[in-house]
């Protein structure tokens, strides 16, 4: 019987599920899991998860903490308990997001990274098993930087540039997520034009990304993400990791077509290019010429954090 697409994947690439809904993992079983914002608020507010919600007010109503400091205790505690039962389901590590709110914080992102990970390791989790999710701004790699610095691993996220990649391997970050499909999004409102396969601007970006990171030895991972169709897993398989919807995951369940790896770091090794050193200073002027990773990144940060809004609003309704 021939091995199915997502089987065939999980041979040279690890495979990652981007949700918060445990019942799709057990179905695809990918070795990790990535939640963010707004799939914590669609896992949050189905029947079959409320009780994470609730076990969560439960543990802090009676903390003494009152207003806005109770609702930041409890949307942590929320987090942290999806974490936690995901970690039951993975064999491997789970990303949770630092608030999106914190994106130009350095050093509200270092206070909050901290809590998140004293709370895992409360719980009897290793955080060799967690990777702290932030922004790819200049703030959020800095902060990265000195996290690694402390044996805190970080998954880069909202990168869309090669400039934000550049930045946080120079970090020492243990892992970032260019975001394919968001960048593939914005060609294609841009032009008006559609891209497959190998044409696709998201696909180019992530390819460059890992090239670079392999032709030069740096050790942080590259995790493909926000995936739009099945073409675009296809030309990034062998990528080190990818983060895959449940939807996705499920066509490349079904289909047995013949997969093969499309980046290797034997071909990475032989790309063109030379090494890039940034500071703030050429950071910044490098976003700022590249108009798509300027915008996505703006609007990613304000989609998520008006989604912790929402989940927020949730909470303070059922404290009340």
């Amino acid at each position: 019987m021939s091995l199915s697409q997502l089987d065939q994947l999980k041979q040279f690439t690890t495979v990652v599920a981007d949700t918060g809904d445990f019942e799709s993992m057990q179905i695809y079983q990918p070795r990790d899991a990535t939640t963010n914002p707004s799939l914590i608020l669609q896992a949050a507010t189905k029947p079959q998860y409320r009780p994470l919600v609730e076990q969560a007010i439960g543990e802090h109503k009676s903390s003494g903490l009152a207003g806005s400091a109770l609702t930041e205790a409890i949307m942590d505690r929320i987090l942290v308990l999806f974490g936690l039962e995901i970690l039951k389901i993975v064999p491997g590590r789970v990303s949770t997001e630092v608030d999106a709110r914190l994106s130009f914080d350095t050093a509200g992102t270092l206070v909050k990274a901290r809590h998140l990970i004293v709370a895992y390791e409360a719980a009897g989790r290793s955080r060799e098993r967690i990777l702290i999710k932030i922004a790819a701004t200049w703030e959020g790699i800095k902060a990265a930087e000195i996290l690694e610095k402390e044996g805190i691993h970080c998954n880069l996220t909202l990168l869309f540039s090669f400039a934000q990649a550049v930045a946080c391997a120079e970090a020492g970050v243990q892992l970032i997520s260019p975001f394919v499909g968001r960048i593939l999004d914005w060609h294609k409102a841009a032009t008006g034009q559609d891209y497959q396969g190998a044409e696709d601007p998201g696909v180019q970006s992530v390819r460059a990304i890992y090239n670079y990171y392999k032709k030069f030895g740096y050790r942080t991972e590259v995790m493909g993400a926000s995936f739009r169709n099945k073409g675009e897993i296809l030309a990034l398989a062998g990528c080190d990791l990818l983060t895959i919807s449940p939807t996705l995951l499920g066509e490349l369940q079904v289909c047995s077509d013949p997969l093969i790896a499309q980046l290797t770091p034997a071909a990475a090794a032989q790309s063109d290019g030379a090494r890039i050193q940034l500071d703030e200073k050429a950071f910044r002027y490098a976003l700022n010429e590249d108009a798509m990773a300027t915008e996505k990144t703006a609007q990613g940060i304000r989609s998520f954090a008006a989604d912790i809004v929402k989940l927020e609003a949730l909470v303070a309704s059922m404290l009340a």
